[in-house]
């Protein structure tokens, strides 16, 4: 039987499990979709009781089909989420969306108790994001439903919980706590002291290192499990285990997030009304980061740009890089503001619409930027972008700038976490495709 390890990789709409073989090939890929259900207050959240089902389904089938030897398991999903657990460890409360609205009062309350929203997020590296800020999911429990906030034993953070439900151990872990959840004092390296009066403290699990596994009997099979990872950690670790020299990663999707690991200086006021934030790898340092919306802004102006000349939405991947049609034009504030009126042919109004991303682009990259960098990785929809990343080059001379892929990294981050606890083989150094512009 080929040894592999299972991993469970966990999106807001696909829901993914793979089986990695000791290269970190995919040797088997499944996808499926779970509808939507309503919270109590009828916002729309995810369907825990299914999710749990297809999880736990799917692994005890492959273990018991001996097709693969299953060695470990382990887990990644989105962030900002917590499954809380009462003595019997079920789900006291839906898992709530973390874009349901935070309670205007529970808000004011809070701040006024603990310090201002500037205060907080600078201690914390979490700018003010109501529920993005996992950590005050539990304060508005507490005050705004404590009934239920009574009934709750112990909080999981959503990697956390699929790794109990394996493993049967109850654990936090770093990559999930500091990560925009306003818990972590990234000052003292520590829970933030607003956490310890609340005794929130209390409803958290001990920590337990995203780099190790635990020892576990499943289905009478002896596994090595994870305690799981937040999704963007788990991502960035394919090119932290590749990269020989200190690198930043631009990671592009709605968001374009530039994620820099060599950089461990304090955020500042400026940088955080800026949209910067840090994460933290699983190993426990801090990744300073910046977040640019720019993904989103691409995709609307798209839209526009193809009603304004009348060709299909995706027309955009056909232009190639002509540097002849970039303008010299005053910065555009906000990338949604856009106006092709003012160009006589697709071509030139979406090269130049790249030139204003990749402007402002630079700007955010810059606030996490430093002199250690050597190389900027540009993985997600830009990195196929043959104007941007053209444009990114010519604006970074002084270091090499890739586009990069990695089949599948947030799920091979996930796998690549625990190597030394389930491969006898070295990390492989090839798993990251790049292009050098």
């Amino acid at each position: 039987m080929v040894p592999v390890i299972a991993i469970f990789d966990i999106g807001k709409t696909n829901k993914k499990f793979f089986l990695f073989n000791e290269d970190y090939k995919i040797v088997e890929e499944q996808s499926v979709n779970f509808d939507e259900i309503e919270d109590e207050d009828g916002f729309a959240c995810e369907d825990i009781i299914a999710l749990r089902k297809w999880v736990i389904d799917t692994l005890s089938e492959y273990l018991a089909n001996n097709t693969y030897d299953i060695k470990a398991v382990n887990f990644s999903t989105y962030g900002a989420s917590f499954v809380h657990l009462n003595e019997q460890g079920n789900p006291v409360t839906p898992l709530y969306n973390y874009l349901k609205p935070y309670p205007e009062d529970i808000a004011e309350q809070f701040y006024s108790t603990y310090g201002s929203k500037e205060s907080i997020a600078l201690s914390t590296a979490s700018p003010a994001l109501g529920n993005l800020n996992s950590g005050l999911q539990l304060y508005s429990l507490k005050y705004h439903k404590p009934l239920l906030y009574q009934k709750v034993t112990v909080s999981l953070h959503f990697p956390q919980y699929l790794g109990f439900l394996i493993s049967g151990h109850k654990y936090s872990d770093r990559t999930s706590i500091g990560c925009h959840t306003a818990l972590w004092d990234f000052t003292k390296n520590g829970y933030h002291h607003w956490v310890t009066a609340e005794e929130i403290d209390k409803k958290l699990a001990p920590l337990f290192s995203s780099s190790k596994a635990m020892d576990v009997v499943y289905h009478g099979r002896p596994l090595k499990c994870g305690v799981g990872l937040h999704d963007s950690s788990a991502a960035f670790i394919p090119y932290i285990q590749n990269a020989g020299e200190p690198f930043l990663l631009i990671s592009t999707g709605t968001w374009c997030i530039s994620m820099n690991a060599f950089n461990d200086a304090p955020l500042t006021k400026e940088e955080l009304e800026q949209d910067c934030l840090c994460y933290m790898t699983f190993e426990g340092s801090t990744v300073k980061s910046s977040r640019l919306f720019a993904g989103y802004a691409h995709e609307q102006v798209a839209k526009k740009l193809a009603r304004h000349f009348n060709v299909a939405p995706d027309y955009f991947e056909k232009i190639a890089y002509d540097k002849a049609l970039i303008k010299e034009e005053p910065k555009l504030k906000n990338l949604l503001d856009f106006d092709p009126a003012s160009y006589s042919t697709y071509e030139e109004a979406y090269l130049n619409y790249i030139r204003h991303t990749v402007n402002a682009q630079v700007r955010s990259t810059n606030l996490v930027l430093n002199n250690k960098v050597k190389k900027i990785f540009v993985d997600g929809g830009f990195a196929r972008n043959e104007a941007y990343m053209s444009l990114l080059a010519e604006a970074y001379p002084q270091v090499e700038v890739y586009a990069a892929s990695v089949s599948q990294a947030t799920a091979m981050g996930a796998a690549m976490a625990i190597h030394k606890d389930w491969n006898h083989l070295e990390l492989p150094d090839n798993v990251v495709s790049t292009r050098r512009y």
